[in-house]
């Protein structure tokens, strides 16, 4: 009984220490590049949004190539969070 209790314990503090699926989700890219897709504008609320300090061109839903690791996103607040190499990242959430 303890024992199942400390491994959901173990794997509830692993799931929830990955900020990345609080703010999106990824998939493997086909080309193994890697890239970034800002799914959500904080409704429509952002302006311009920045991503490591610098205006971001593509739309909203649209490909934006990046390298990988970590990045900082911008919109009255700054967020941070990791993009593994050969991977889409889906921003999507803007929340605490």
């Amino acid at each position: 009984m303890k024992l199942s209790l400390l491994l959901t314990l173990l794997i509830s503090y692993v799931s929830c220490s990955d900020t990345n699926r609080l703010r999106g989700h990824y998939e493997y890219s086909p080309d193994g590049q890697t890239y970034l897709i800002i799914a959500d504008d904080n409704g429509g609320g952002c302006g311009t949004i920045l991503v490591d300090g610098e205006a971001w061109k593509p739309l909203i839903n649209e490909l934006g190539r990046v390298k990988p690791g970590i990045h900082t996103i911008a919109c009255s607040g700054q967020i941070e969070f990791e993009i593994k190499e050969g991977t889409i990242f889906y921003f999507d959430y803007w929340g605490p």
